[in-house]
């Protein structure tokens, strides 16, 4: 198998002069030019020989190859059709890497894997545009396919959200989701020279370890999560206040109230200094006397 060449940024300004390519600004394109970056996400993907890996916008293949080097099978997900051709050209020497033109969003993603007859949890490996990275993670986790980790490259402030906890600035909806489902850490930063072209932005490498169960147990994961969001969409109104006020939750006040005492806190509580635990209590709480 070839060795991987696309970290260098060299061969990466030869391919997309030798195809006429051009970045498209609506698809977020920030190509890796940095074999330091490419091995420390394969590493801390923990990716081996037998895995399967989904990566979404592998661009000109420059972490699929490094991907192909190291796993048994690679599904590289591209939206952009003027990358076809080149992903054809740069991985041709790789026989376990299967190209899909598509929206990650729109795949058939369980149908995919029983093509490809694998039965076991896969990884997902993306450098993600950063306008889309919320609703590609959310979306994974949400289809409910057998996902063991998700290791993406997204805006260091995005990452820092995801790992945030109660209290601090970056806490919000986005921080509860992705720990419902599974356990992040920042593995890296990364500065915009790693790039071509250069983001305006810092870069960080997340890894979200998916829990086998969630760590609470929620009566309806879709009330939660309402009932998160109002939480935060106005975060400088008391809990209740937010909760009475959101335009998708039809939840009596004084139900809000005696559910928010029965957690064990005050009427003029914050949403944002509520731990998943205790939005869980309160949405089993406020379940129950609907």
């Amino acid at each position: 198998m070839a060795e991987p060449v696309l970290g260098n940024p060299q061969n990466t300004i030869e391919v997309l002069k030798k195809y006429n390519f051009t970045f498209q600004k609506k698809y977020g394109q920030n190509f890796l030019i940095d074999t330091h970056v490419l091995d420390k996400i394969i590493r801390v993907a923990g990716i081996r020989k037998e895995d399967f890996v989904l990566e979404i916008g592998p661009g000109i293949g420059t972490m699929t190859q490094y991907l192909a080097q190291a796993a048994g099978k690679v599904a590289a997900v591209e939206i952009d059709k003027a990358l076809i051709p080149i992903l054809e050209d740069t991985l041709s020497e790789y026989n376990n890497v299967k190209i899909i033109q598509a929206d990650v969003l729109k795949l058939d993603i369980q149908k995919m894997l029983e093509e490809e007859r694998w039965e076991r949890p896969f990884k997902v490996v993306a450098n993600l545009p950063y306008y889309i990275t919320t609703p590609i993670i959310m979306g994974l986790f949400e289809m409910h396919v057998p996902i063991e980790s998700i290791t993406v490259m997204v805006q260091k402030e995005v990452a820092e959200r995801m790992q945030a906890g109660p209290g601090t600035k970056d806490y919000g909806a986005l921080s509860l989701a992705v720990q419902y489902y599974a356990r992040p850490y920042i593995a890296a930063n990364v500065p915009p020279n790693c790039f071509m072209p250069r983001p305006k932005v810092g870069s960080a490498v997340i890894c979200l370890r998916r829990h086998e169960e969630p760590p609470v147990r929620v009566e309806d994961e879709a009330l939660m999560f309402r009932i998160i969001r109002a939480s935060f969409n106005q975060r400088r109104k008391t809990l209740a206040n937010g909760l009475n006020n959101a335009p998708d939750l039809d939840i009596p006040k004084e139900v809000i109230i005696e559910s928010i005492r029965k957690i064990g806190k005050e009427a003029g509580v914050r949403g944002e200094t509520l731990t998943l635990e205790e939005f869980a209590e309160l949405s089993n709480y406020i379940c129950k006397q609907m």
